[in-house]
């Protein structure tokens, strides 16, 4: 059953070094403020999971948190490359990453079967690319039922999930709408799951559209309003996409990008 916790004690609770730690959303409910959480707690050497790492992954793995990165695109949206990521992939700053690189239609299928329970997804896809050449979690499986070729996908059961939401109740449910991407799945997935949220309410008012995740899939709610920024929350805040612009020269050097996990995270720079 999920308490509500601070943001800092839940990810002191939640979050080991070495685990492999998904930190979802897609355009909105990004959870930026846990990602900062993991950065000024020193967590090592883990396994960062997501389908569309951006900023929040690129200040992640600048600080020295991340030794591998299981993903299908990234970049900051709308302006550009991720500089740290590609510092640490081309250079090995501050530690060398190791990336294993998937199609959205596979990750996706990769988390469903997780929250399904199933040892692998079943897809058509990648076909044309030189992804499976490159990437040992690719394979083929023959349908028994056709003989069709498809592929395999092994699922993906992250140790932790850090999810953003609007809104929980007291009693840990949870409730999320707008572009939800694979949240539900994520958290269905995990083994430990923590959401921060924007507001905590006596209780949650049907919407339209809606997710919501009962209690006893969270193990924390943290109440942290604004929590998504610079991205939003659908319904509370807006997107800042002069932030998204302005990191695009703070990650260019390694000195500025210091000054910043300093000044804004609370972080000493690995």
């Amino acid at each position: 059953m999920a308490r509500l916790l601070g943001l800092a004690e839940a990810v002191a609770e939640l979050v080991r070094d070495g685990d492999t730690v998904a930190v979802e959303g897609f355009t909105h409910l990004i959870p930026v403020a846990a990602g900062h959480e993991v950065i000024r707690q020193g967590r090592r050497d883990l396994t960062l999971v997501r389908m569309t790492p951006d900023v929040v992954y690129d200040q992640m793995i600048g600080a020295g948190c991340a030794s591998r990165l299981v993903f299908s695109w990234g970049g900051n949206p709308g302006v550009g490359s991720l500089h740290r990521f590609r510092d640490a992939v081309q250079n090995g700053w501050p530690r060398p990453l190791e990336i294993e690189e998937h199609s959205h239609a596979g990750m996706a299928n990769r988390y469903v079967a997780g929250a399904s329970g199933l040892p692998f997804a079943v897809l058509r896809g990648y076909r044309g690319t030189d992804l499976p050449a490159h990437t040992t979690t690719i394979a083929t499986v023959t349908c028994p039922f056709t003989g069709e070729e498809l592929t395999a996908v092994p699922a993906l059961t992250p140790d932790v999930a850090l999810l953003h939401a609007q809104q929980a109740d007291r009693e840990g449910n949870v409730q999320m709408w707008g572009i939800t991407g694979v949240n539900k799945e994520v958290a269905l997935a995990s083994r430990r799951v923590l959401f921060t949220v924007e507001e905590v309410v006596d209780a949650l008012e049907p919407r339209p559209g809606a997710v919501v995740l009962p209690s006893w899939v969270v193990d924390a709610v943290a109440h942290v309003p604004g929590g998504a920024q610079p991205s939003y929350a659908h319904g509370y805040s807006e997107r800042d996409n002069a932030a998204y612009r302005a990191w695009d020269a703070v990650s260019r050097d390694r000195e500025t990008f210091g000054r910043w996990l300093a000044d804004e995270v609370g972080a000493v720079p690995a």
